[in-house]
């Protein structure tokens, strides 16, 4: 009788290297992510998780990253649109977005486990300038977070990044060389279209993005749409359109979401009352500002947060 192996079948040998690169991982992450939450580290942008108790939605402002999960069970919601992470796959952010994050599935036993590294938009500029690479689909409106599978290659880079943390002195030559080979093997991804169209300087989505930076930053002026359209240099319609597509929103839930966010963050964090923390992210009504807090968070600001205080929620930035 005929045996086969991995090498007969070459998915399935595809499968089992990354299954150890995922195990391997792993292992490094366990042991340097003490305590729960982040964990910083000596190279910069990276930082290690773990959450090893199910929680409730918290508020978060994901920026530019990259999250390789390698254990645990994670929901990301943006707008109207939930993901997933799983210990098989990453979540790749090109563009800062407020989401809403549920830890789904972690224990002591089996606590989520997960690496994140904040993508440089001129480092990832720098190697799309070194390289080609091809443009399949490239002409579908990118998204500013995806989903994907993570590769042995990926992995494998992920693990050795995470080995430099045992020497620091070979970090500051080592780190952005394999920084780069991270951000290499994300743009030769399924998913690294999403990254490429906004990094690159001149494409309508990387227009698109400098709208989007602009509103995140400016959540408490007065939205004129005319004016997004005018610096995305698109039409008001098109503007609509490819905004929705890239955030799973349009720019005034955009702006709607940021403002409850921080608001959210201020009420908890700092102590501010509804009413004062409404004007501060540019509501003119506290009144409607507590309808539609209740309407996004499910209660009541004070509620809300007097609930947030007891469970030690704070809102936090990935």
């Amino acid at each position: 009788m005929a045996m086969t192996t991995a090498a007969d079948r070459p998915g399935e040998g595809l499968e089992s290297n990354a299954e150890a690169g995922r195990v391997e991982l792993m292992a490094k992450i366990d042991r340097r992510a003490l305590g729960e939450g982040d964990s910083q580290t000596e190279i910069a942008g990276l930082r290690l998780y773990r959450r090893s108790v199910s929680a409730s939605c918290v508020s978060a402002a994901y920026e530019p990253s990259l999250v390789v999960s390698v254990q645990g069970e994670k929901e990301i919601t943006v707008g109207k649109t939930v993901y997933v992470m799983d210990g098989s796959n990453f979540l790749l952010t090109s563009v800062d977005l407020p989401v809403m994050s549920k830890v789904m599935k972690a224990t002591k036993e089996k606590p989520i486990l997960a690496l994140v590294l904040r993508l440089e938009m001129p480092m990832v500029r720098e190697i799309l300038s070194q390289q080609e690479f091809h443009a399949l689909g490239e002409s579908r409106a990118a998204r500013g977070m995806a989903i994907g599978t993570s590769s042995a290659e990926l992995l494998d880079a992920c693990c050795r990044m995470v080995d430099l943390l045992d020497a620091p002195q070979d970090i500051p030559f080592l780190g952005p060389l394999v920084q780069r080979e991270v951000i290499y093997r994300l743009l030769t991804s399924p998913q690294g279209r999403n990254l490429r169209a906004i990094a690159t300087l001149g494409e309508q989505s990387q227009r698109l993005s400098k709208t989007v930076e602009w509103l995140r930053q400016n959540y408490a002026k007065p939205l004129r749409v005319e004016e997004l359209a005018e610096m995305a240099r698109m039409g008001v319609s098109t503007l609509h359109h490819q905004f929705r597509s890239l955030t799973a929103m349009s720019p005034l839930q955009y702006q709607k979401q940021v403002r409850l966010h921080v608001a959210r963050e201020r009420m908890v964090n700092e102590g501010m009352d509804a009413a004062s923390a409404a004007f501060e992210v540019g509501y003119e009504s506290a009144s409607q500002f507590s309808r539609e807090y209740r309407r996004f968070f499910g209660m009541p600001p004070m509620r809300d947060v007097k609930e947030r205080l007891v469970g030690g929620a704070e809102m936090v930035r990935e």
